[in-house]
Parts: structure tokens; C-alpha cells; sequence
């Protein structure tokens, strides 16, 4: 009996280190892949995405999913995808609402945005349209030059985003679920300076969220985006 005794301590104190220590190494690995640290660099964002993924919005107006399509626009799913992994979207700003679009994708944090403003990808030749509750990078005028910009079109917006030869918005997917949510982030404020109310461009790369929030207090925001396991 002794000896079963003993063995049976000497099995559960292996099981109980055994799962400490997978626990702790999860902790870890997502203490490594999310946050500041994570973002600092994005020569090393390189990961593949999966042929499919679906990413949770937990916003300032609610919750909605974004189911992506690797094959739709690999560059940006690949891009979007490392970007979410990292925690890139917390605490981000809905800083462009138009009756069109809602637009987000500027950190918070000016030291990270200093990191990434620069950190090109190359374009995607489109293959679906900008109809309602697609979501593509933004595409600036030129080749190769989207960042981390994202939009959601909140229209069928394909009569002049996809004529925009030969840079036209390529979708890498669409809201799956709570396309109410984003109608209803704040747009008030319109396009931003000088033509419209927005925030000014130069003051919120120099200041980030520390002016949003000071300055455009109704703005809405990205509370987590997260990887639906």
C-alpha cells in the first residue's frame, strides 16, 4: 500500500506541474504575441494567415465579427491578421465615419504608429467588390503603399471604389455579424481637417488617443480585437 500511495502522490504532483506549466507557457506565448512589445517591430508581423479566420470587434457601440478570406487579398489578410494577433486595434479609434465608410487603424500609442506609418505591403489585385460590410486596408494613391488603415464600407460602394484604376480597394472580407453596430459609430464629425470636423492628420500621429479623446469626445472606439479561437 505504501508504494501505491507513493505513487499515486509522485502521478498527480506530475499532472499538476505538467499542467502548470502549459498554462504558464500559453500565458506567456500570449504575453509575448499582444501588446507594445509585440509592435515595436514589424519586420518580424511576417506570420501566414489562415485560409479563413473570423476576428471579434468589442466596441464603445457594441460587438461585431469580421470573417476573413485569405484567397480574397493575401497581402492584407496576412497583414490584418498580424495585426490583431498583437493587440494592434485596442484602444483605436473610429477617427473617419462617413455616411460611406467607417475607418480605423491608427494606434493610439504614437510610438507604435511611428513603427508601422511606414510599413508597406504590397497591393492586391481585387477580386470582390466594395458592396456593403466588405473590409479592406486602405489604398493610397500609389503603388504598394497600404499600411495598417482599415475600412468598412457601410454602403455598396462599388460604383466608384472599384473604378479606382489601377488601385482599386481589394476586401480581404466582410462583416459576419453585427453590421447594425457599426452603423450606429459616430460619424458626426465627418471627414477630418481642414474640410471637415475630423481630427487634424498631424495632431493625431504626434498625440494619438491623448487627443481623440480630449478633442472628439463622441468619437466611438475599438475596446479589443481579438481571434475567434
Amino acid at each position: 500500500m505504501r508504494f501505491r500511495a507513493s505513487s499515486l502522490i509522485a502521478i498527480a504532483t506530475f499532472v499538476t506541474l505538467a499542467v502548470s506549466m502549459g498554462s504558464g507557457s500559453a500565458r506567456g506565448g500570449q504575453a509575448e504575441v499582444r501588446g507594445k512589445a509585440a509592435l515595436m517591430d514589424p519586420a518580424t508581423a511576417k506570420d501566414q494567415a489562415p485560409a479563413t479566420f473570423k476576428v471579434n470587434f468589442d466596441t464603445t457601440k457594441g460587438t461585431f465579427v469580421v470573417e476573413v478570406q485569405r484567397d480574397l487579398a493575401p497581402f492584407g489578410a496576412d497583414r490584418f491578421y498580424n495585426l490583431v494577433k498583437r493587440g494592434f486595434y485596442d484602444d483605436s479609434g473610429f477617427y473617419r465615419v462617413l455616411p460611406t465608410v467607417a475607418e480605423f487603424g491608427v494606434p493610439g500609442d504614437p510610438d507604435i504608429w511611428k513603427t508601422w506609418r511606414s510599413a508597406r505591403i504590397p497591393d492586391d489585385p481585387r477580386k470582390i467588390s466594395n458592396t456593403r460590410g466588405t473590409v479592406a486596408l486602405l489604398q493610397v494613391a500609389g503603388k504598394d503603399r497600404r499600411t495598417t488603415r482599415v475600412f468598412i464600407n457601410k454602403l455598396d460602394n462599388s460604383s466608384f471604389m472599384d473604378k479606382q484604376a489601377p488601385f482599386a480597394p481589394a476586401p480581404f472580407g466582410r462583416v459576419l455579424s453585427g453590421m447594425n453596430v457599426v452603423d450606429q459609430i459616430y460619424g458626426g464629425y465627418g471627414e477630418g481637417a481642414p474640410t471637415g470636423k475630423g481630427p487634424d492628420t498631424n495632431r493625431f500621429d504626434a498625440e494619438g488617443n491623448a487627443y481623440l479623446k480630449k478633442e472628439f469626445t463622441e468619437l466611438d472606439f475599438i475596446k479589443t480585437a481579438t481571434i475567434v479561437p
